[in-house]
């Protein structure tokens, strides 16, 4: 008995590479379900070629060899459930999805991926300011400069912002709280992004409240801090911020300013020009990873929530 291999075959012998690219395609677009629907496929047979499609993405792409990356942190499941997502900034591809949650070890998984080769290639890696990143890299990627990343320092800053509104609502009892009550949204959004109406809770929200006023007017001015070329003007600028808090009673800000300090050279990182790298992508990319989890009411599949997100800004074939 012999089995002839025919070259025009997909995985599944049941149907040609160009029927499962073809579903591939449709997937990209449309949900699992939609596609089983359609095409009169069952729905478990219409992943699996989605899964073909997916890993023909990944071998012309082929293998990362990245000079600049990305690292963060997605949750999978319920009850804090990590697995890291590791990009490459320049390509501005995802390049490694893995481990069992987010420790120093499981970062090494990344590396060990990598090779040693090319993780001595590497020259910046941009992270949160968790601890175990930062030890992986420095041992495994001895010439990569560390950058922490903007939008995780402006988030814990905003955090902040947010418990000083809260402390401030609690002060207020009756009408004095309508000012307040829900404007969140308006207080934690930047003015350009608000609606005209928007625009106007804001200042009748500041003009209310001067504790609020002051923490917005500097939560606004800290984003100055990245337009500096020299670390020694970046640091005049953050010393001059932090004195502006004395005598403010704002202690949110000021635990803030403390892990800025404790974190400052991997702040002032950027004011190289050969490390203004485009930060936005991991935060777009995570973007991207939740619409892919809502969409699909949550992936129970960890291979295929793999191969979406390694693929989702690659070319279509």
């Amino acid at each position: 008995m012999k089995q002839e291999k025919l070259d025009f075959l997909s995985q599944n012998a049941k149907f040609t590479d160009r029927f499962a690219l073809k579903i591939g395609a449709f997937c990209r677009a449309m949900t699992i379900q939609d596609v089983a629907r359609h095409m009169r496929l069952d729905w478990h047979m219409v992943k699996e070629l989605d899964k073909i499609y997916m890993r023909e993405q990944l071998r012309l792409a082929g293998p990362p060899a990245p000079r600049v990356i990305g690292i963060d942190e997605i949750s999978i499941k319920k009850r804090h459930v990590y697995r890291i997502v590791v990009s490459d900034l320049d390509q501005k591809r995802a390049i490694w999805f893995g481990g069992d949650g987010r420790s120093e070890q499981d970062m090494d998984m990344f590396y060990a991926f990598l090779g040693k080769k090319n993780a001595k290639k590497v020259r910046l890696a941009v992270m949160d300011m968790w601890k175990p990143f930062r030890n992986s890299t420095q041992v495994h990627a001895p010439n990569a400069a560390i950058l922490f990343d903007k939008f995780h320092v402006l988030r814990h800053l905003g955090e902040a912002l947010d418990k000083i509104r809260k402390s401030e609502y609690a002060k207020l009892t009756g009408d004095q709280r309508k000012f307040i009550k829900g404007q969140k949204y308006v207080l934690l959004s930047h003015r350009e992004n608000l609606t005209n109406e928007g625009k106007k809770n804001l200042a009748l929200l500041l003009k209310a409240n001067k504790r609020l006023n002051t923490a917005y007017i500097l939560r606004e001015s800290f984003d100055q801090l990245w337009t500096y070329n020299s670390e020694t003007w970046a640091r005049k600028f953050f010393d001059n911020w932090k004195s502006q808090l004395r005598w403010q009673r704002l202690e949110p800000y000021e635990k803030f300013a403390e892990m800025v300090e404790r974190h400052w050279d991997g702040i002032a990182a950027y004011c190289k020009p050969e490390n203004k790298v485009a930060l936005g992508f991991v935060e777009g990319l995570n973007n991207k990873i939740r619409v892919i989890q809502r969409r699909a009411y949550g992936i129970r599949d960890e291979e295929y929530l793999k191969l979406k997100i390694l693929t989702t800004t690659l070319p279509p074939l």
